[in-house]
């Protein structure tokens, strides 16, 4: 199987170079054309020019993308993917809405699987991430070579845009353990507690998650470490999860007032820094 792979951003290039390293035949395209060529360089893997040129070089395409818009772009038109004619099985990746990917399966008569994952860039890197596959048990049994390449754990979740909006639903919670793991370190830290010494307790409570230790580092010196993922991204998220929750008549009173947190955040300028910045947004708030 020839396997395409569609944005090589922060998570996508890891998850890349892991179905590469696990022996399958890649394909790059970027809307950066020097990222595809240095991975195809590097990898000794095959770059695309276009959408479409890579849709006609593989047998299944793999998309990491930001957004809805950019999912649209990357998809539709004379030079998208579905323009391509070798491909016949488009699989989802990223953060995408469930409208929007219902919306991409209309526009084709190709198959069109959500399958967004969990788990941040240490766990792309090292394999290690949940896949969230939105289809039934045979369409998983074909695409399962591929995500055991790229991930620990794939659960089949029986039908389309299931696993888009599990996703959101993960998401909610992770952003709503870290807008309030900062508000419990800025109190700690107004009453004399060393950061480090708070973070401890933190960790080994019944309150911790897997989450806080690989993000510990981020949270400690924020400045000291890459971008994993940005404020902007996390206000993405529960906007789409917001509009999700509003079709389907659902209140999210915290997710809500998490969302309005990150929006100030951004006006504050905090949009492309790491989502564990939000603990230097409260600090400031206290000021």
């Amino acid at each position: 199987m020839r396997v395409g792979f569609a944005g090589l951003g922060r998570m996508g290039v890891r998850m890349a170079e892991n179905l590469v390293a696990a022996g399958h035949d890649v394909t790059v395209w970027n809307r950066s054309a020097e990222k595809a060529e240095g991975f195809a360089a590097a990898h000794r893997a095959d770059m695309a020019r276009t959408p479409k040129a890579l849709a006609d070089a593989v047998d299944v395409v793999v998309t990491m993308l930001a957004d809805d818009a950019s999912s649209q772009a990357v998809h539709l038109g004379p030079e998208g993917l579905f323009a391509g004619r070798r491909a016949q099985v488009f699989v989802e990746m990223g953060t995408l809405g469930p409208d929007h990917l219902r919306a991409l399966a209309d526009a084709t008569d190709k198959r069109v699987i959500d399958a967004p994952v969990s788990g941040a860039t240490q766990a792309a890197t090292e394999a290690q991430l949940l896949i969230m596959a939105g289809c039934d048990a045979a369409a998983l049994a074909e695409l399962q070579p591929l995500f055991d390449a790229m991930g620990k754990k794939t659960i089949c979740l029986g039908k389309p845009g299931a696993g888009a909006v599990m996703k959101l639903a993960v998401n909610m919670l992770i952003h709503g353990l870290n807008q309030t793991l900062a508000e419990a370190m800025t109190l700690a830290e107004a009453a004399g507690i060393a950061p480090d010494a708070a973070f401890d307790v933190i960790e080994a409570s019944a309150a911790a998650a897997p989450m806080l230790t690989y993000r510990r580092p981020l949270y400690l010196d924020e400045a000291g470490h890459d971008v994993t993922f940005t404020v902007a991204l996390a206000e993405k998220d529960l906007r789409v999860a917001g509009d999700l929750a509003r079709g389907l008549g659902v209140a999210l009173p915290q997710s809500q007032v998490t969302q309005a947190i990150l929006e100030q955040a951004i006006e504050q300028g905090f949009a492309a820094r790491d989502m564990a910045a939000i603990l230097s947004y409260m600090r400031e708030q206290r000021q």
